[in-house]
């Protein structure tokens, strides 16, 4: 693969990434991953790779040379990005990942199996039976929910282990936070075990993000102390209420409970089947990829799913005993348990699933359709490099027009085509500076001197084809800079006669006369059309300034900011003279108005 054909596949890549949050991942030559990243916009990142490469530090442009192939897996928001980034860095330590030496995790809320359970803050999830919530990527989100927690109920905090022979014996006496009301005295026996176990229910309720219950118990609280005139507290329900009614209490990487476990989803069109594969291990994804199966006998779902699910298992060597799927599929591996979910967590991981591939097989099509346009491209610049027996394929064309106003103000103007499409960030205009008056032939041998004399200068790439709108006369003119330059043989040049669409080439006299239909005709004249528009587009500038020049520069009294100052509110000579003379006094001032009024229309006399 050429440095070319290289790049291009990156960008075929990068296009048809989507605007969504996920992971992405850089594999080099030999096919491992070299780097794994997350972001809020994955097209925006991972396109910014390989954009303004002259501010990209040594090691960055060492690791974007390396690439070879780009990955990526989208998530629900920019939070599950940065924890599937986490799961995977550990999972694979890319070389270009920074490696975290104290194996930091994310926090997660603890509710734990014990008596009187307590709930907390924790970075270690001990399977002991206790329930854990998470994880999340903001430490301060998990603050606000535990104070939140124990502002709504009087949990305790102490680690005593309240049994109810240690309870019974008197073991222990209450402490200071049930002086201040923080806890009810469950280790003294002020607090029965179903009445602490309420309040617990209330917690799962809302770590789980089944929140309404709770809400609406706020609402009636905050109602009445309202209704008491107690507005203080009123106040501060309603900042709990708006700390439920925004917090989203779980990630799509959430609950430890479920472990081990396999996703299978299948997104199909005409010739094709895509299937996505997750894999779950203690609530986190920590593996992903979609598939591509291609039909060779119309197969359907039920088989695509099937099939799918044998190979990749075996390819990842699972011994997971659950496989999630969106259909029944017949298979029977074992003492694997097959789950089509129908609500819950795991309802959500298939839809997620789901998701990645139907995006996996739109990506695909956006792929083959691209590929078709480059298809084309490449035919029609074969048949001009053909057409006009040049020696290589027109992948970079410019094109130039002159152009004056009545005789005045020569200017050029130059169109550049890229891949048979316009580049218009490379497009120029030319006033001409050595020529005096109305002469094409110098004027069109000075834009081409200045135009390559400066690409070489800043050793730029030159095109393979330059185009000259005008005869015989026009391209003998730019023929002569081009040989001044010492380019000739190292850019076809080529003149475009206006009446018969004739071709001319340099010391040529007999011009050639392509088919009006054929494909290479078409594309010249539709970039010497474009130069055509971008030229007039100049002119058009300028007439509009000798316009304004000549109605409010000679104005006495009106000076350049107030000029100006017109034109941006009325927007033309023509609007100001139509407005309300109190508006135009009110906007400059009475003097002045008059002195503009009073030029403006004696001009029209």
């Amino acid at each position: 693969m050429t440095e070319n054909e290289y790049i291009d596949y990156l960008k075929s890549l990068i296009e048809v990434l989507p605007d969504k949050p996920g992971v992405y991942q850089f594999f080099d030559s030999k096919g491992d991953i070299i780097y794994i990243g997350k972001a809020r916009d994955l097209k925006k990142r991972v396109a910014s790779y390989f954009t303004n490469a002259k501010l990209q530090n040594n090691k960055l442009r060492i690791l974007v040379r390396k690439i070879a192939d780009i990955k990526h897996f989208i998530v629900e928001n920019e939070s599950d990005a940065l924890l599937l980034e986490n799961n995977l860095i550990k999972k694979y330590q890319p070389r270009y990942n920074v490696q975290l030496k104290d194996d930091k995790s994310f926090p997660w809320i603890c509710v734990k199996n014990e008596p009187f359970p307590r709930v907390f803050i924790t970075r270690n999830v001990i399977r002991d039976g206790s329930v854990y919530y998470g994880p999340y990527t903001s430490v301060n989100m998990v603050r606000t929910l535990l104070e939140l927690v124990r502002q709504l109920f009087t949990l305790r905090t102490c680690n005593y282990k309240l049994t109810t022979e240690n309870i019974v014996n008197q073991k222990f006496k209450v402490c200071l936070e049930y002086h201040m009301a923080n806890c009810k005295g469950p280790c003294a026996g002020y607090q029965t075990t179903g009445e602490y176990d309420e309040s617990i229910k209330y917690v799962h309720q809302i770590l789980k993000g089944n929140i309404f219950q709770v809400i609406d118990h706020l609402k009636g609280l905050m109602r009445k102390y309202a209704g008491e005139y107690k507005f203080e507290e009123a106040q501060i329900i309603k900042n709990k209420i708006s700390i439920l009614e925004k917090y989203r209490s779980k990630s799509m990487i959430v609950n430890p409970k479920i472990d081990d476990i396999e996703v299978f989803s299948l997104a199909e069109e005409e010739t094709a089947g895509y299937v996505n594969y997750l894999r779950i291990v203690r609530g986190a994804i920590v593996q992903t990829q979609t598939f591509e199966l291609k039909k060779k006998l119309d197969e359907s779902a039920k088989e695509l799913l099937s099939l799918a699910i044998v190979d990749i298992r075996q390819r990842m060597d699972s011994t997971a005993k659950e496989i999630i799927v969106p259909l029944e599929t017949g298979l029977r591996l074992g003492l694997v348990k097959f789950t089509i979910p129908h609500r819950g967590e795991k309802k959500k991981l298939l839809e997620l699933s789901e998701r990645n591939a139907k995006f996996h097989m739109l990506e695909k099509r956006k792929q083959n359709e691209s590929a078709k346009v480059e298809e084309r491209v490449d035919r029609i610049l074969g048949t001009v490099m053909k057409d006009l027996r040049l020696k290589e394929k027109p992948v970079h064309i410019e094109c130039f027009d002159n152009s004056n106003i009545m005789g005045k103000s020569p200017a050029a103007s130059c169109v550049v085509y890229k891949n048979a499409k316009p580049s218009k960030k490379d497009y120029r205009h030319f006033t001409i500076k050595t020529v005096k008056g109305p002469n094409d032939y110098a004027s069109m041998e000075e834009i081409i001197y200045r135009r390559y004399k400066r690409i070489l200068e800043e050793n730029e790439s030159l095109p393979q084809l330059v185009i000259i709108d005008g005869g015989k006369g026009q391209l003998s003119a730019a023929t002569k800079s081009v040989e001044k330059l010492n380019l000739r043989g190292k850019t076809a040049i080529i003149g475009v006669a206006k009446r018969l669409e004739e071709i001319y080439f340099p010391d040529d006299k007999v011009p050639l006369y392509i088919n009006k239909n054929s494909e290479t005709l078409k594309l010249i004249l539709q970039i010497r059309n474009e130069a055509h528009r971008f030229g007039i587009k100049l002119h058009r500038n300028k007439r509009e300034k000798i316009m304004i020049k000549s109605e409010l520069d000679n104005i006495k009294g009106i000076g350049e900011k107030t000029r100006d100052e017109l034109l941006k509110k009325f927007g033309s000579v023509d609007s100001i003279i139509k407005a309300n003379p109190v508006e135009i006094e009110m906007f400059i001032g009475k003097n002045r108005a008059g002195i503009l009024l009073k030029a403006l229309h004696k001009n029209q006399e």
